[in-house]
């Protein structure tokens, strides 16, 4: 388990600022470059990389030197630390002080690295090696890994996000197992709330959107929503999964002691990724969180014993249970490398060798991106992280979708967020409605 804050949990933070970012640039990638390099002869390659903790950067390094290997007349300079906005312009530049491979914590891009041409398409190269990537990765990473048919990316660890919740509570409020359905939900945090004057000695769950994880998007993806039609058009205001999803939130917001109330409360908890997280004090009796949460719980010594399950689902899905919202690294080649074959070999190394694969996952403890490397024996883990390597695995779980303008949309979605939640908006369909206007209008002008 982790023993600092992993890379891709800090993304979960920044995602949709890194999105922004890149949204400032126009991105006009050369794809002109094309891919007649022999990756037989001596050379050297650039990776570009986001991580930056010592322990990352090791493991980084570590994978590097094991294709160098297996490849011994392909070298590969390691740079680490690069946000998107300066791989963007090292993209639009080129030259040859510009990557051949990069990587993104920020899948949220995938629809502008792919729709500007930054990043050459990938599916040329996955079936020239015969490799078939909707039988090699899980569904949802296979899936937020391309944009309108350009598969430009591929996935590099994930994370899933899953229940967190304290086994002493649950059994002092006299719950004997954690719960399947929303309605499930609703009545264990309520049970597990424990008031004290105008606050509380233990809240059962922050559903407030500002919640840490407790975004639109994790939220959502337990109600499976079809985020657009088939022409392209916010699919918001139709499909009844967002209205669900909004109207449960709100309804565990009103439960718990309205949002005034909670806030208050929030405002006097801990730091997400301090020791003193309100989970890890059991001032909240469950969380809503990523893979990286178990480590960093455990790290903490707690007072209690720590459960791990799926999210909740809707009642009338529970057929679904085990599912959840996934997310991860990306990487890809750039367009203006002359170097492409080459660089391909190091992404399909980092990307499909089950052994690099499991390796990383071991090293920086984000969940394994092949469904080969889930079910590998070589992987180490507490027993307790399995169920995120099921829902990883589960075909039902999810993603949102890659669009033009990275993760605008979302940006949008989640203003609508906290807008209902505080009593902003109280015509929740007239939100709706007004938000995928909005969405509509921000993709046309990004197109």
């Amino acid at each position: 388990m982790p023993e600092a804050i992993p890379s891709l949990a800090r993304k979960a933070a920044f995602a949709l600022t890194a999105s922004l970012a890149l949204l400032a640039t126009a991105c006009t990638g050369q794809s002109g470059s094309g891919a007649s390099d022999d990756p037989s002869k001596e050379t050297t390659i650039t990776f570009w990389h986001a991580w930056s903790a010592p322990n990352e950067v090791k493991a980084v390094n570590e994978l590097v030197a094991g294709f160098e290997k297996a490849h011994p007349n392909i070298h590969v300079d390691v740079v680490g630390n690069m946000t998107d906005d300066k791989i963007n312009q090292a993209l639009r530049a080129g030259g040859t002080k510009a990557p051949d491979v990069i990587s993104s914590f920020t899948t949220n891009n995938v629809g502008k690295f792919c729709s500007s041409g930054a990043l050459v398409d990938l599916d040329p190269f996955f079936e020239k090696a015969g490799i078939d990537p909707r039988q090699t990765f899980p569904k949802a990473m296979n899936e937020y890994t391309q944009f309108e048919g350009d598969r430009c990316t591929a996935p590099l660890l994930g994370d899933a996000y899953g229940l967190y919740y304290n086994k002493t509570a649950f059994a002092k409020a006299g719950i004997t197992a954690p719960p399947k359905t929303w309605s499930e939900f609703e009545a264990d945090a309520k049970k597990l709330t424990v008031p004290d004057g105008d606050s509380f000695k233990q809240l059962g769950f922050m559903p407030d959107y500002h919640g840490w994880e407790s975004t639109t998007e994790h939220y959502l993806g337990q109600f499976s929503p079809t985020y657009f039609d088939q022409g392209g058009k916010s699919n918001l205001a139709e499909d009844p999964a967002f209205e669900k999803g909004f109207t449960l939130q709100k309804r565990l917001v009103d439960e718990l002691g309205g949002f005034e109330k909670l806030e208050r409360y929030r405002a006097g908890l801990g730091d997400e990724w301090g020791p003193k997280h309100p989970f890890h004090t059991g001032q909240v009796a469950m969380q809503l969180d990523g893979e990286w949460r178990l480590g960093m719980a455990l790290n903490a010594k707690p007072g209690f014993e720590i459960g791990v399950a799926p999210l909740p689902v809707p009642d009338d899905h529970v057929s679904q249970y085990g599912k959840g919202y996934i997310t991860g690294t990306i990487t890809g080649i750039a367009a203006t490398s002359t170097k492409q074959n080459a660089a391909w070999e190091l992404v399909k190394y980092m990307t499909t060798d089950t052994d690099a694969v499991v390796g990383f996952s071991n090293a920086i403890h984000n969940v394994p991106s092949t469904l080969a490397a889930l079910k590998s024996p070589k992987l180490k883990y507490d027993p307790r992280f399995r169920t995120f390597l099921d829902i990883a695995a589960n075909p039902d779980s999810t993603s949102t979708p890659a669009s033009v303008n990275g993760g605008q949309y979302l940006v949008t979605i989640q203003q609508l967020g906290y807008d209902y939640e505080s009593g902003k908006v109280t015509d929740l369909k007239a939100g709706l409605k007004k938000a995928a206007a909005q969405i509509d209008t921000d993709i046309a002008q990004a197109k």
